[in-house]
Parts: structure tokens; sequence; C-alpha cells
């Protein structure tokens, strides 16, 4: 029964969020804390010495920033609205969550953990200048303002329950063990996150109107096509540092409440619409991923 509830949580997850989302969505504040709770059992089983940075993280580094731009150049000619929302998908950095997945597909979760931080603190420098430069931004809003708002939003999440993980080993290594060894948690935690996270984005679809609803459809799509290069060519690039799965998740699975957060500060508000559809098709992927690991397993 355990085996065959867990084959089919994640689709049950999606289902529910879109079925209750104006329910569910209230959950949204709960989000964090199940993140943190996630990356704790998860970083049981990292190192300190385990977090660096290597020539893999630079090159997917530099596929992040010097491919949004390629992208915005590419598509401004046709519409800028569509061209900002295709450039923050690619943008925006590495999601919170990111370990978590790739420690559940059997994963690095280390270079996945090494490259969620120096991703976020790398845009929280370099994506205010690059998108004051592309948008309007609000003059209200400083480069010390922004990099402050990124930094408590995300760093916390990501360093503080991998320094409690660290502290539990050396101050009580039995229960240290214990977490350790109870990892399917974080696919439970993750399942209902999930339904949240789908209820929102659900619940900010509908919101939306249908003023421009072709404009909609198309940035809709190309985020979907945008979400699946991602992950390719992350699991691609991943594949020659025998990296695969962290390569995917590093590239592919995005921080889309600050994608979101960036765009409505600097750039069309309109343009939410693209990271706001990215979190759906990077849920949709990760599902299917876990779905097939432990059909697998």
């Amino acid at each position: 029964m355990r085996k065959y509830i867990e084959k089919y949580l994640l689709p049950i997850a999606m289902i529910l969020g879109i079925g209750f989302h104006r329910q569910i969505s209230v959950l949204s504040p709960a989000i964090p804390y199940l993140l943190a709770m996630m990356l704790f059992i998860t970083y049981s089983r990292v190192r300190w010495s385990d977090i660096k940075l290597t020539r893999f993280h630079y090159i997917l580094l530099s596929i992040q920033y010097i491919g949004s731009a390629i992208i915005y150049f590419v598509l401004h000619p046709f519409n800028e609205t569509l061209a900002q929302a295709a450039m923050i998908c690619m943008l925006t950095a590495t999601a919170t969550s990111a370990p978590v997945v790739t420690g559940i597909l059997g994963g690095s979760i280390a270079v996945t953990a090494a490259y969620a931080i120096i991703s976020n603190l790398s845009v929280a420098l370099i994506a205010p200048l690059f998108l004051s430069l592309v948008g309007n931004a609000s003059e209200t809003v400083s480069l010390g303002a922004s990099f402050w708002h990124i930094f408590r939003s995300v760093i916390p999440i990501l360093v503080l329950p991998f320094l409690v993980a660290l502290l539990l080993k050396k101050t009580a290594p039995k229960v240290h063990k214990k977490v350790q060894s109870a990892q399917i948690v974080s696919f439970y935690l993750w399942a209902v996150a999930l339904t949240i996270v789908i209820g929102n984005i659900t619940n900010y679809v509908r919101l939306q109107g249908n003023s421009h609803y072709r404009l909609e459809i198309i940035i809709g799509a190309v985020s979907l096509v945008i979400c699946l290069l991602q992950f390719f060519f992350g699991r691609k690039i991943g594949r020659r540092f025998g990296q695969t799965v962290a390569g995917g998740q590093s590239l592919g699975q995005k921080n889309t409440v600050l994608a979101i957060w960036l765009t409505q500060t600097y750039l069309n508000p309109l343009a939410t619409l693209g990271p706001g559809m990215y979190v759906l098709w990077q849920n949709l992927v990760n599902s299917w991923q876990i779905w097939r690991e432990k059909r697998k397993n």
C-alpha cells in the first residue's frame, strides 16, 4: 500500500492543488518552512567538505547569464513583454528545493547545493543591474535593497538547515543518524509543498484575465520550451562531469518566487506570467522524474 501511495502521490498532489486552489493558496506562507525542513533532512547526508565550486558550476553560471541575454535579444524584435518573460525564466537563480529533488532522484546533493548558493548570490548582485537596463526599474528600489531582499529571503532557507544538520551531527550523532535514515519524509513534504505551489499558480493564472490571452498563451508555451531545454542541456552537460541529475536540477529547477519579484520590480508586470507558468512546467517535470524513479525502484 505504501509503495502504491508513493507511486501516485505526486499526480494526486497536483490534482488536489488544481481542484482546491482557492482553499490551498492561503497556505503559501508555509512553503519556506516546508523547504527548510526538506533541506534539513536532505543535508543530513552532506559533509561540509562536499560543498565546493568546480568548473562544472561556472559553466552552468555562464549558460544562465549569457543564455538569458541571447534569449532577450532574439525575442525583443517580436515582443518586448515576451522577451522579458522568456529572459527571466533563464536568468533567475536555482530553486532552494533543487537539492531536495536531486537527493530524491539519487543525484549529488552537495553539487546542487553549492550551485544553488552561488547562483542565488550572483543573481542578487547581477540581476538588478542587468534588469534595470532592460526594463523600467522602480526608482525606489536600490541595488542594496534588491540584494538584501534576495539575501534575506533565500540564503537563510539554503544555509541554516545545513548548519543545523552539521551541529546535530556533532552534538547528537544518534539523532542525526535517525534523521539521515528518514529521507522518505522529504518526499512526503515535497508532495505537500507541490500541492500548495500548484494551488498558487492555478489561482494566479485565473486572476490574470483574458485581455491579453494570445500573448499569455505564447508566453506559457515559450516558458515550457525554455524549461524543457534547461533540464535537457543541464543533464547533458552534467553527464560530462558525472553529475547528470545535479546538472538538470541546477539549470532547470528555478527560484520562481524570486523571478516573479524581480519581474514585478524591474519589468512589465505581465511578464510575471513567464515564471508563473514555469512553476507549473518545472513541477510537472520534477513529478514525472520522481514518479519514474519511484517506479524504477
